[in-house]
């Protein structure tokens, strides 16, 4: 095992760890919660780790001029997710960044201006809690996707076209079993492929 794979399944591992200990449970039948970053969880290389995708690897004896084999064996690298699920907390019925908010996009910046990110694009997924209703979650949570994306542009300097925001309401809880839960409050930051 190579000490980047290591490195990556040592992360996976105090990420999943993190959630459990946040006493995130899942609901009778669902997947468990998907990892959180927060707090001291989110640094450079936690949302590097997470967000990087490597490109699929050709085999070895594949020919590299336009041929491409149309099943590829299978590689020792785990694939790499994409995505970042980051608890960064909102005033209630509000879009306004709280000081502890702009402190960790401040790291998501400086994750996204890495050179290990810096050829990809992201979206930025607005989540809300089920309370109220569905169609002001969906107006809230796009709110809260395009304040994310604007601290990031705006104060932190990352190009407007790498991000694009997005609202998805209620529809992707991470505690169903605890709805007012502050998991389900989050922003989560996607890779585009």
């Amino acid at each position: 095992m190579t000490s980047y794979t290591l490195g990556r399944w040592l992360c996976a591992a105090a990420l999943a760890g993190t959630a459990a200990l946040a006493g995130a449970q899942p609901a009778a039948g669902a997947s468990a919660p998907e990892p959180m970053l927060r707090g001291g969880d989110v640094t450079e290389s936690a949302l590097v780790d997470a967000l990087a995708i490597e490109p699929p690897e050709p085999p070895a004896d594949a020919k590299t001029r336009g041929f491409r084999p149309a099943v590829r064996p299978p590689s020792n690298k785990p694939a790499a997710p994409g995505k970042a699920s980051l608890l960064i907390t909102f005033p209630t019925d509000s879009a306004e960044l709280t000081a502890e908010a702009r402190a960790t996009l401040d790291t998501v910046a400086k994750a996204l201006q890495s050179d290990k990110l810096a050829g990809f694009g992201f979206r930025v997924e607005g989540h809300a809690d089920p309370r109220g209703q569905a169609d002001r979650n969906m107006k809230l949570s796009q709110l809260r996707a395009q304040a994310v994306v604007d601290y990031l542009v705006n104060v932190r300097g990352v190009l407007p076209e790498r991000l694009a925001p997005q609202g998805k309401g209620s529809t992707e809880l991470v505690d169903p079993a605890r709805p007012e839960a502050p998991e389900n409050r989050r922003v989560t930051i996607v890779t585009n492929r």
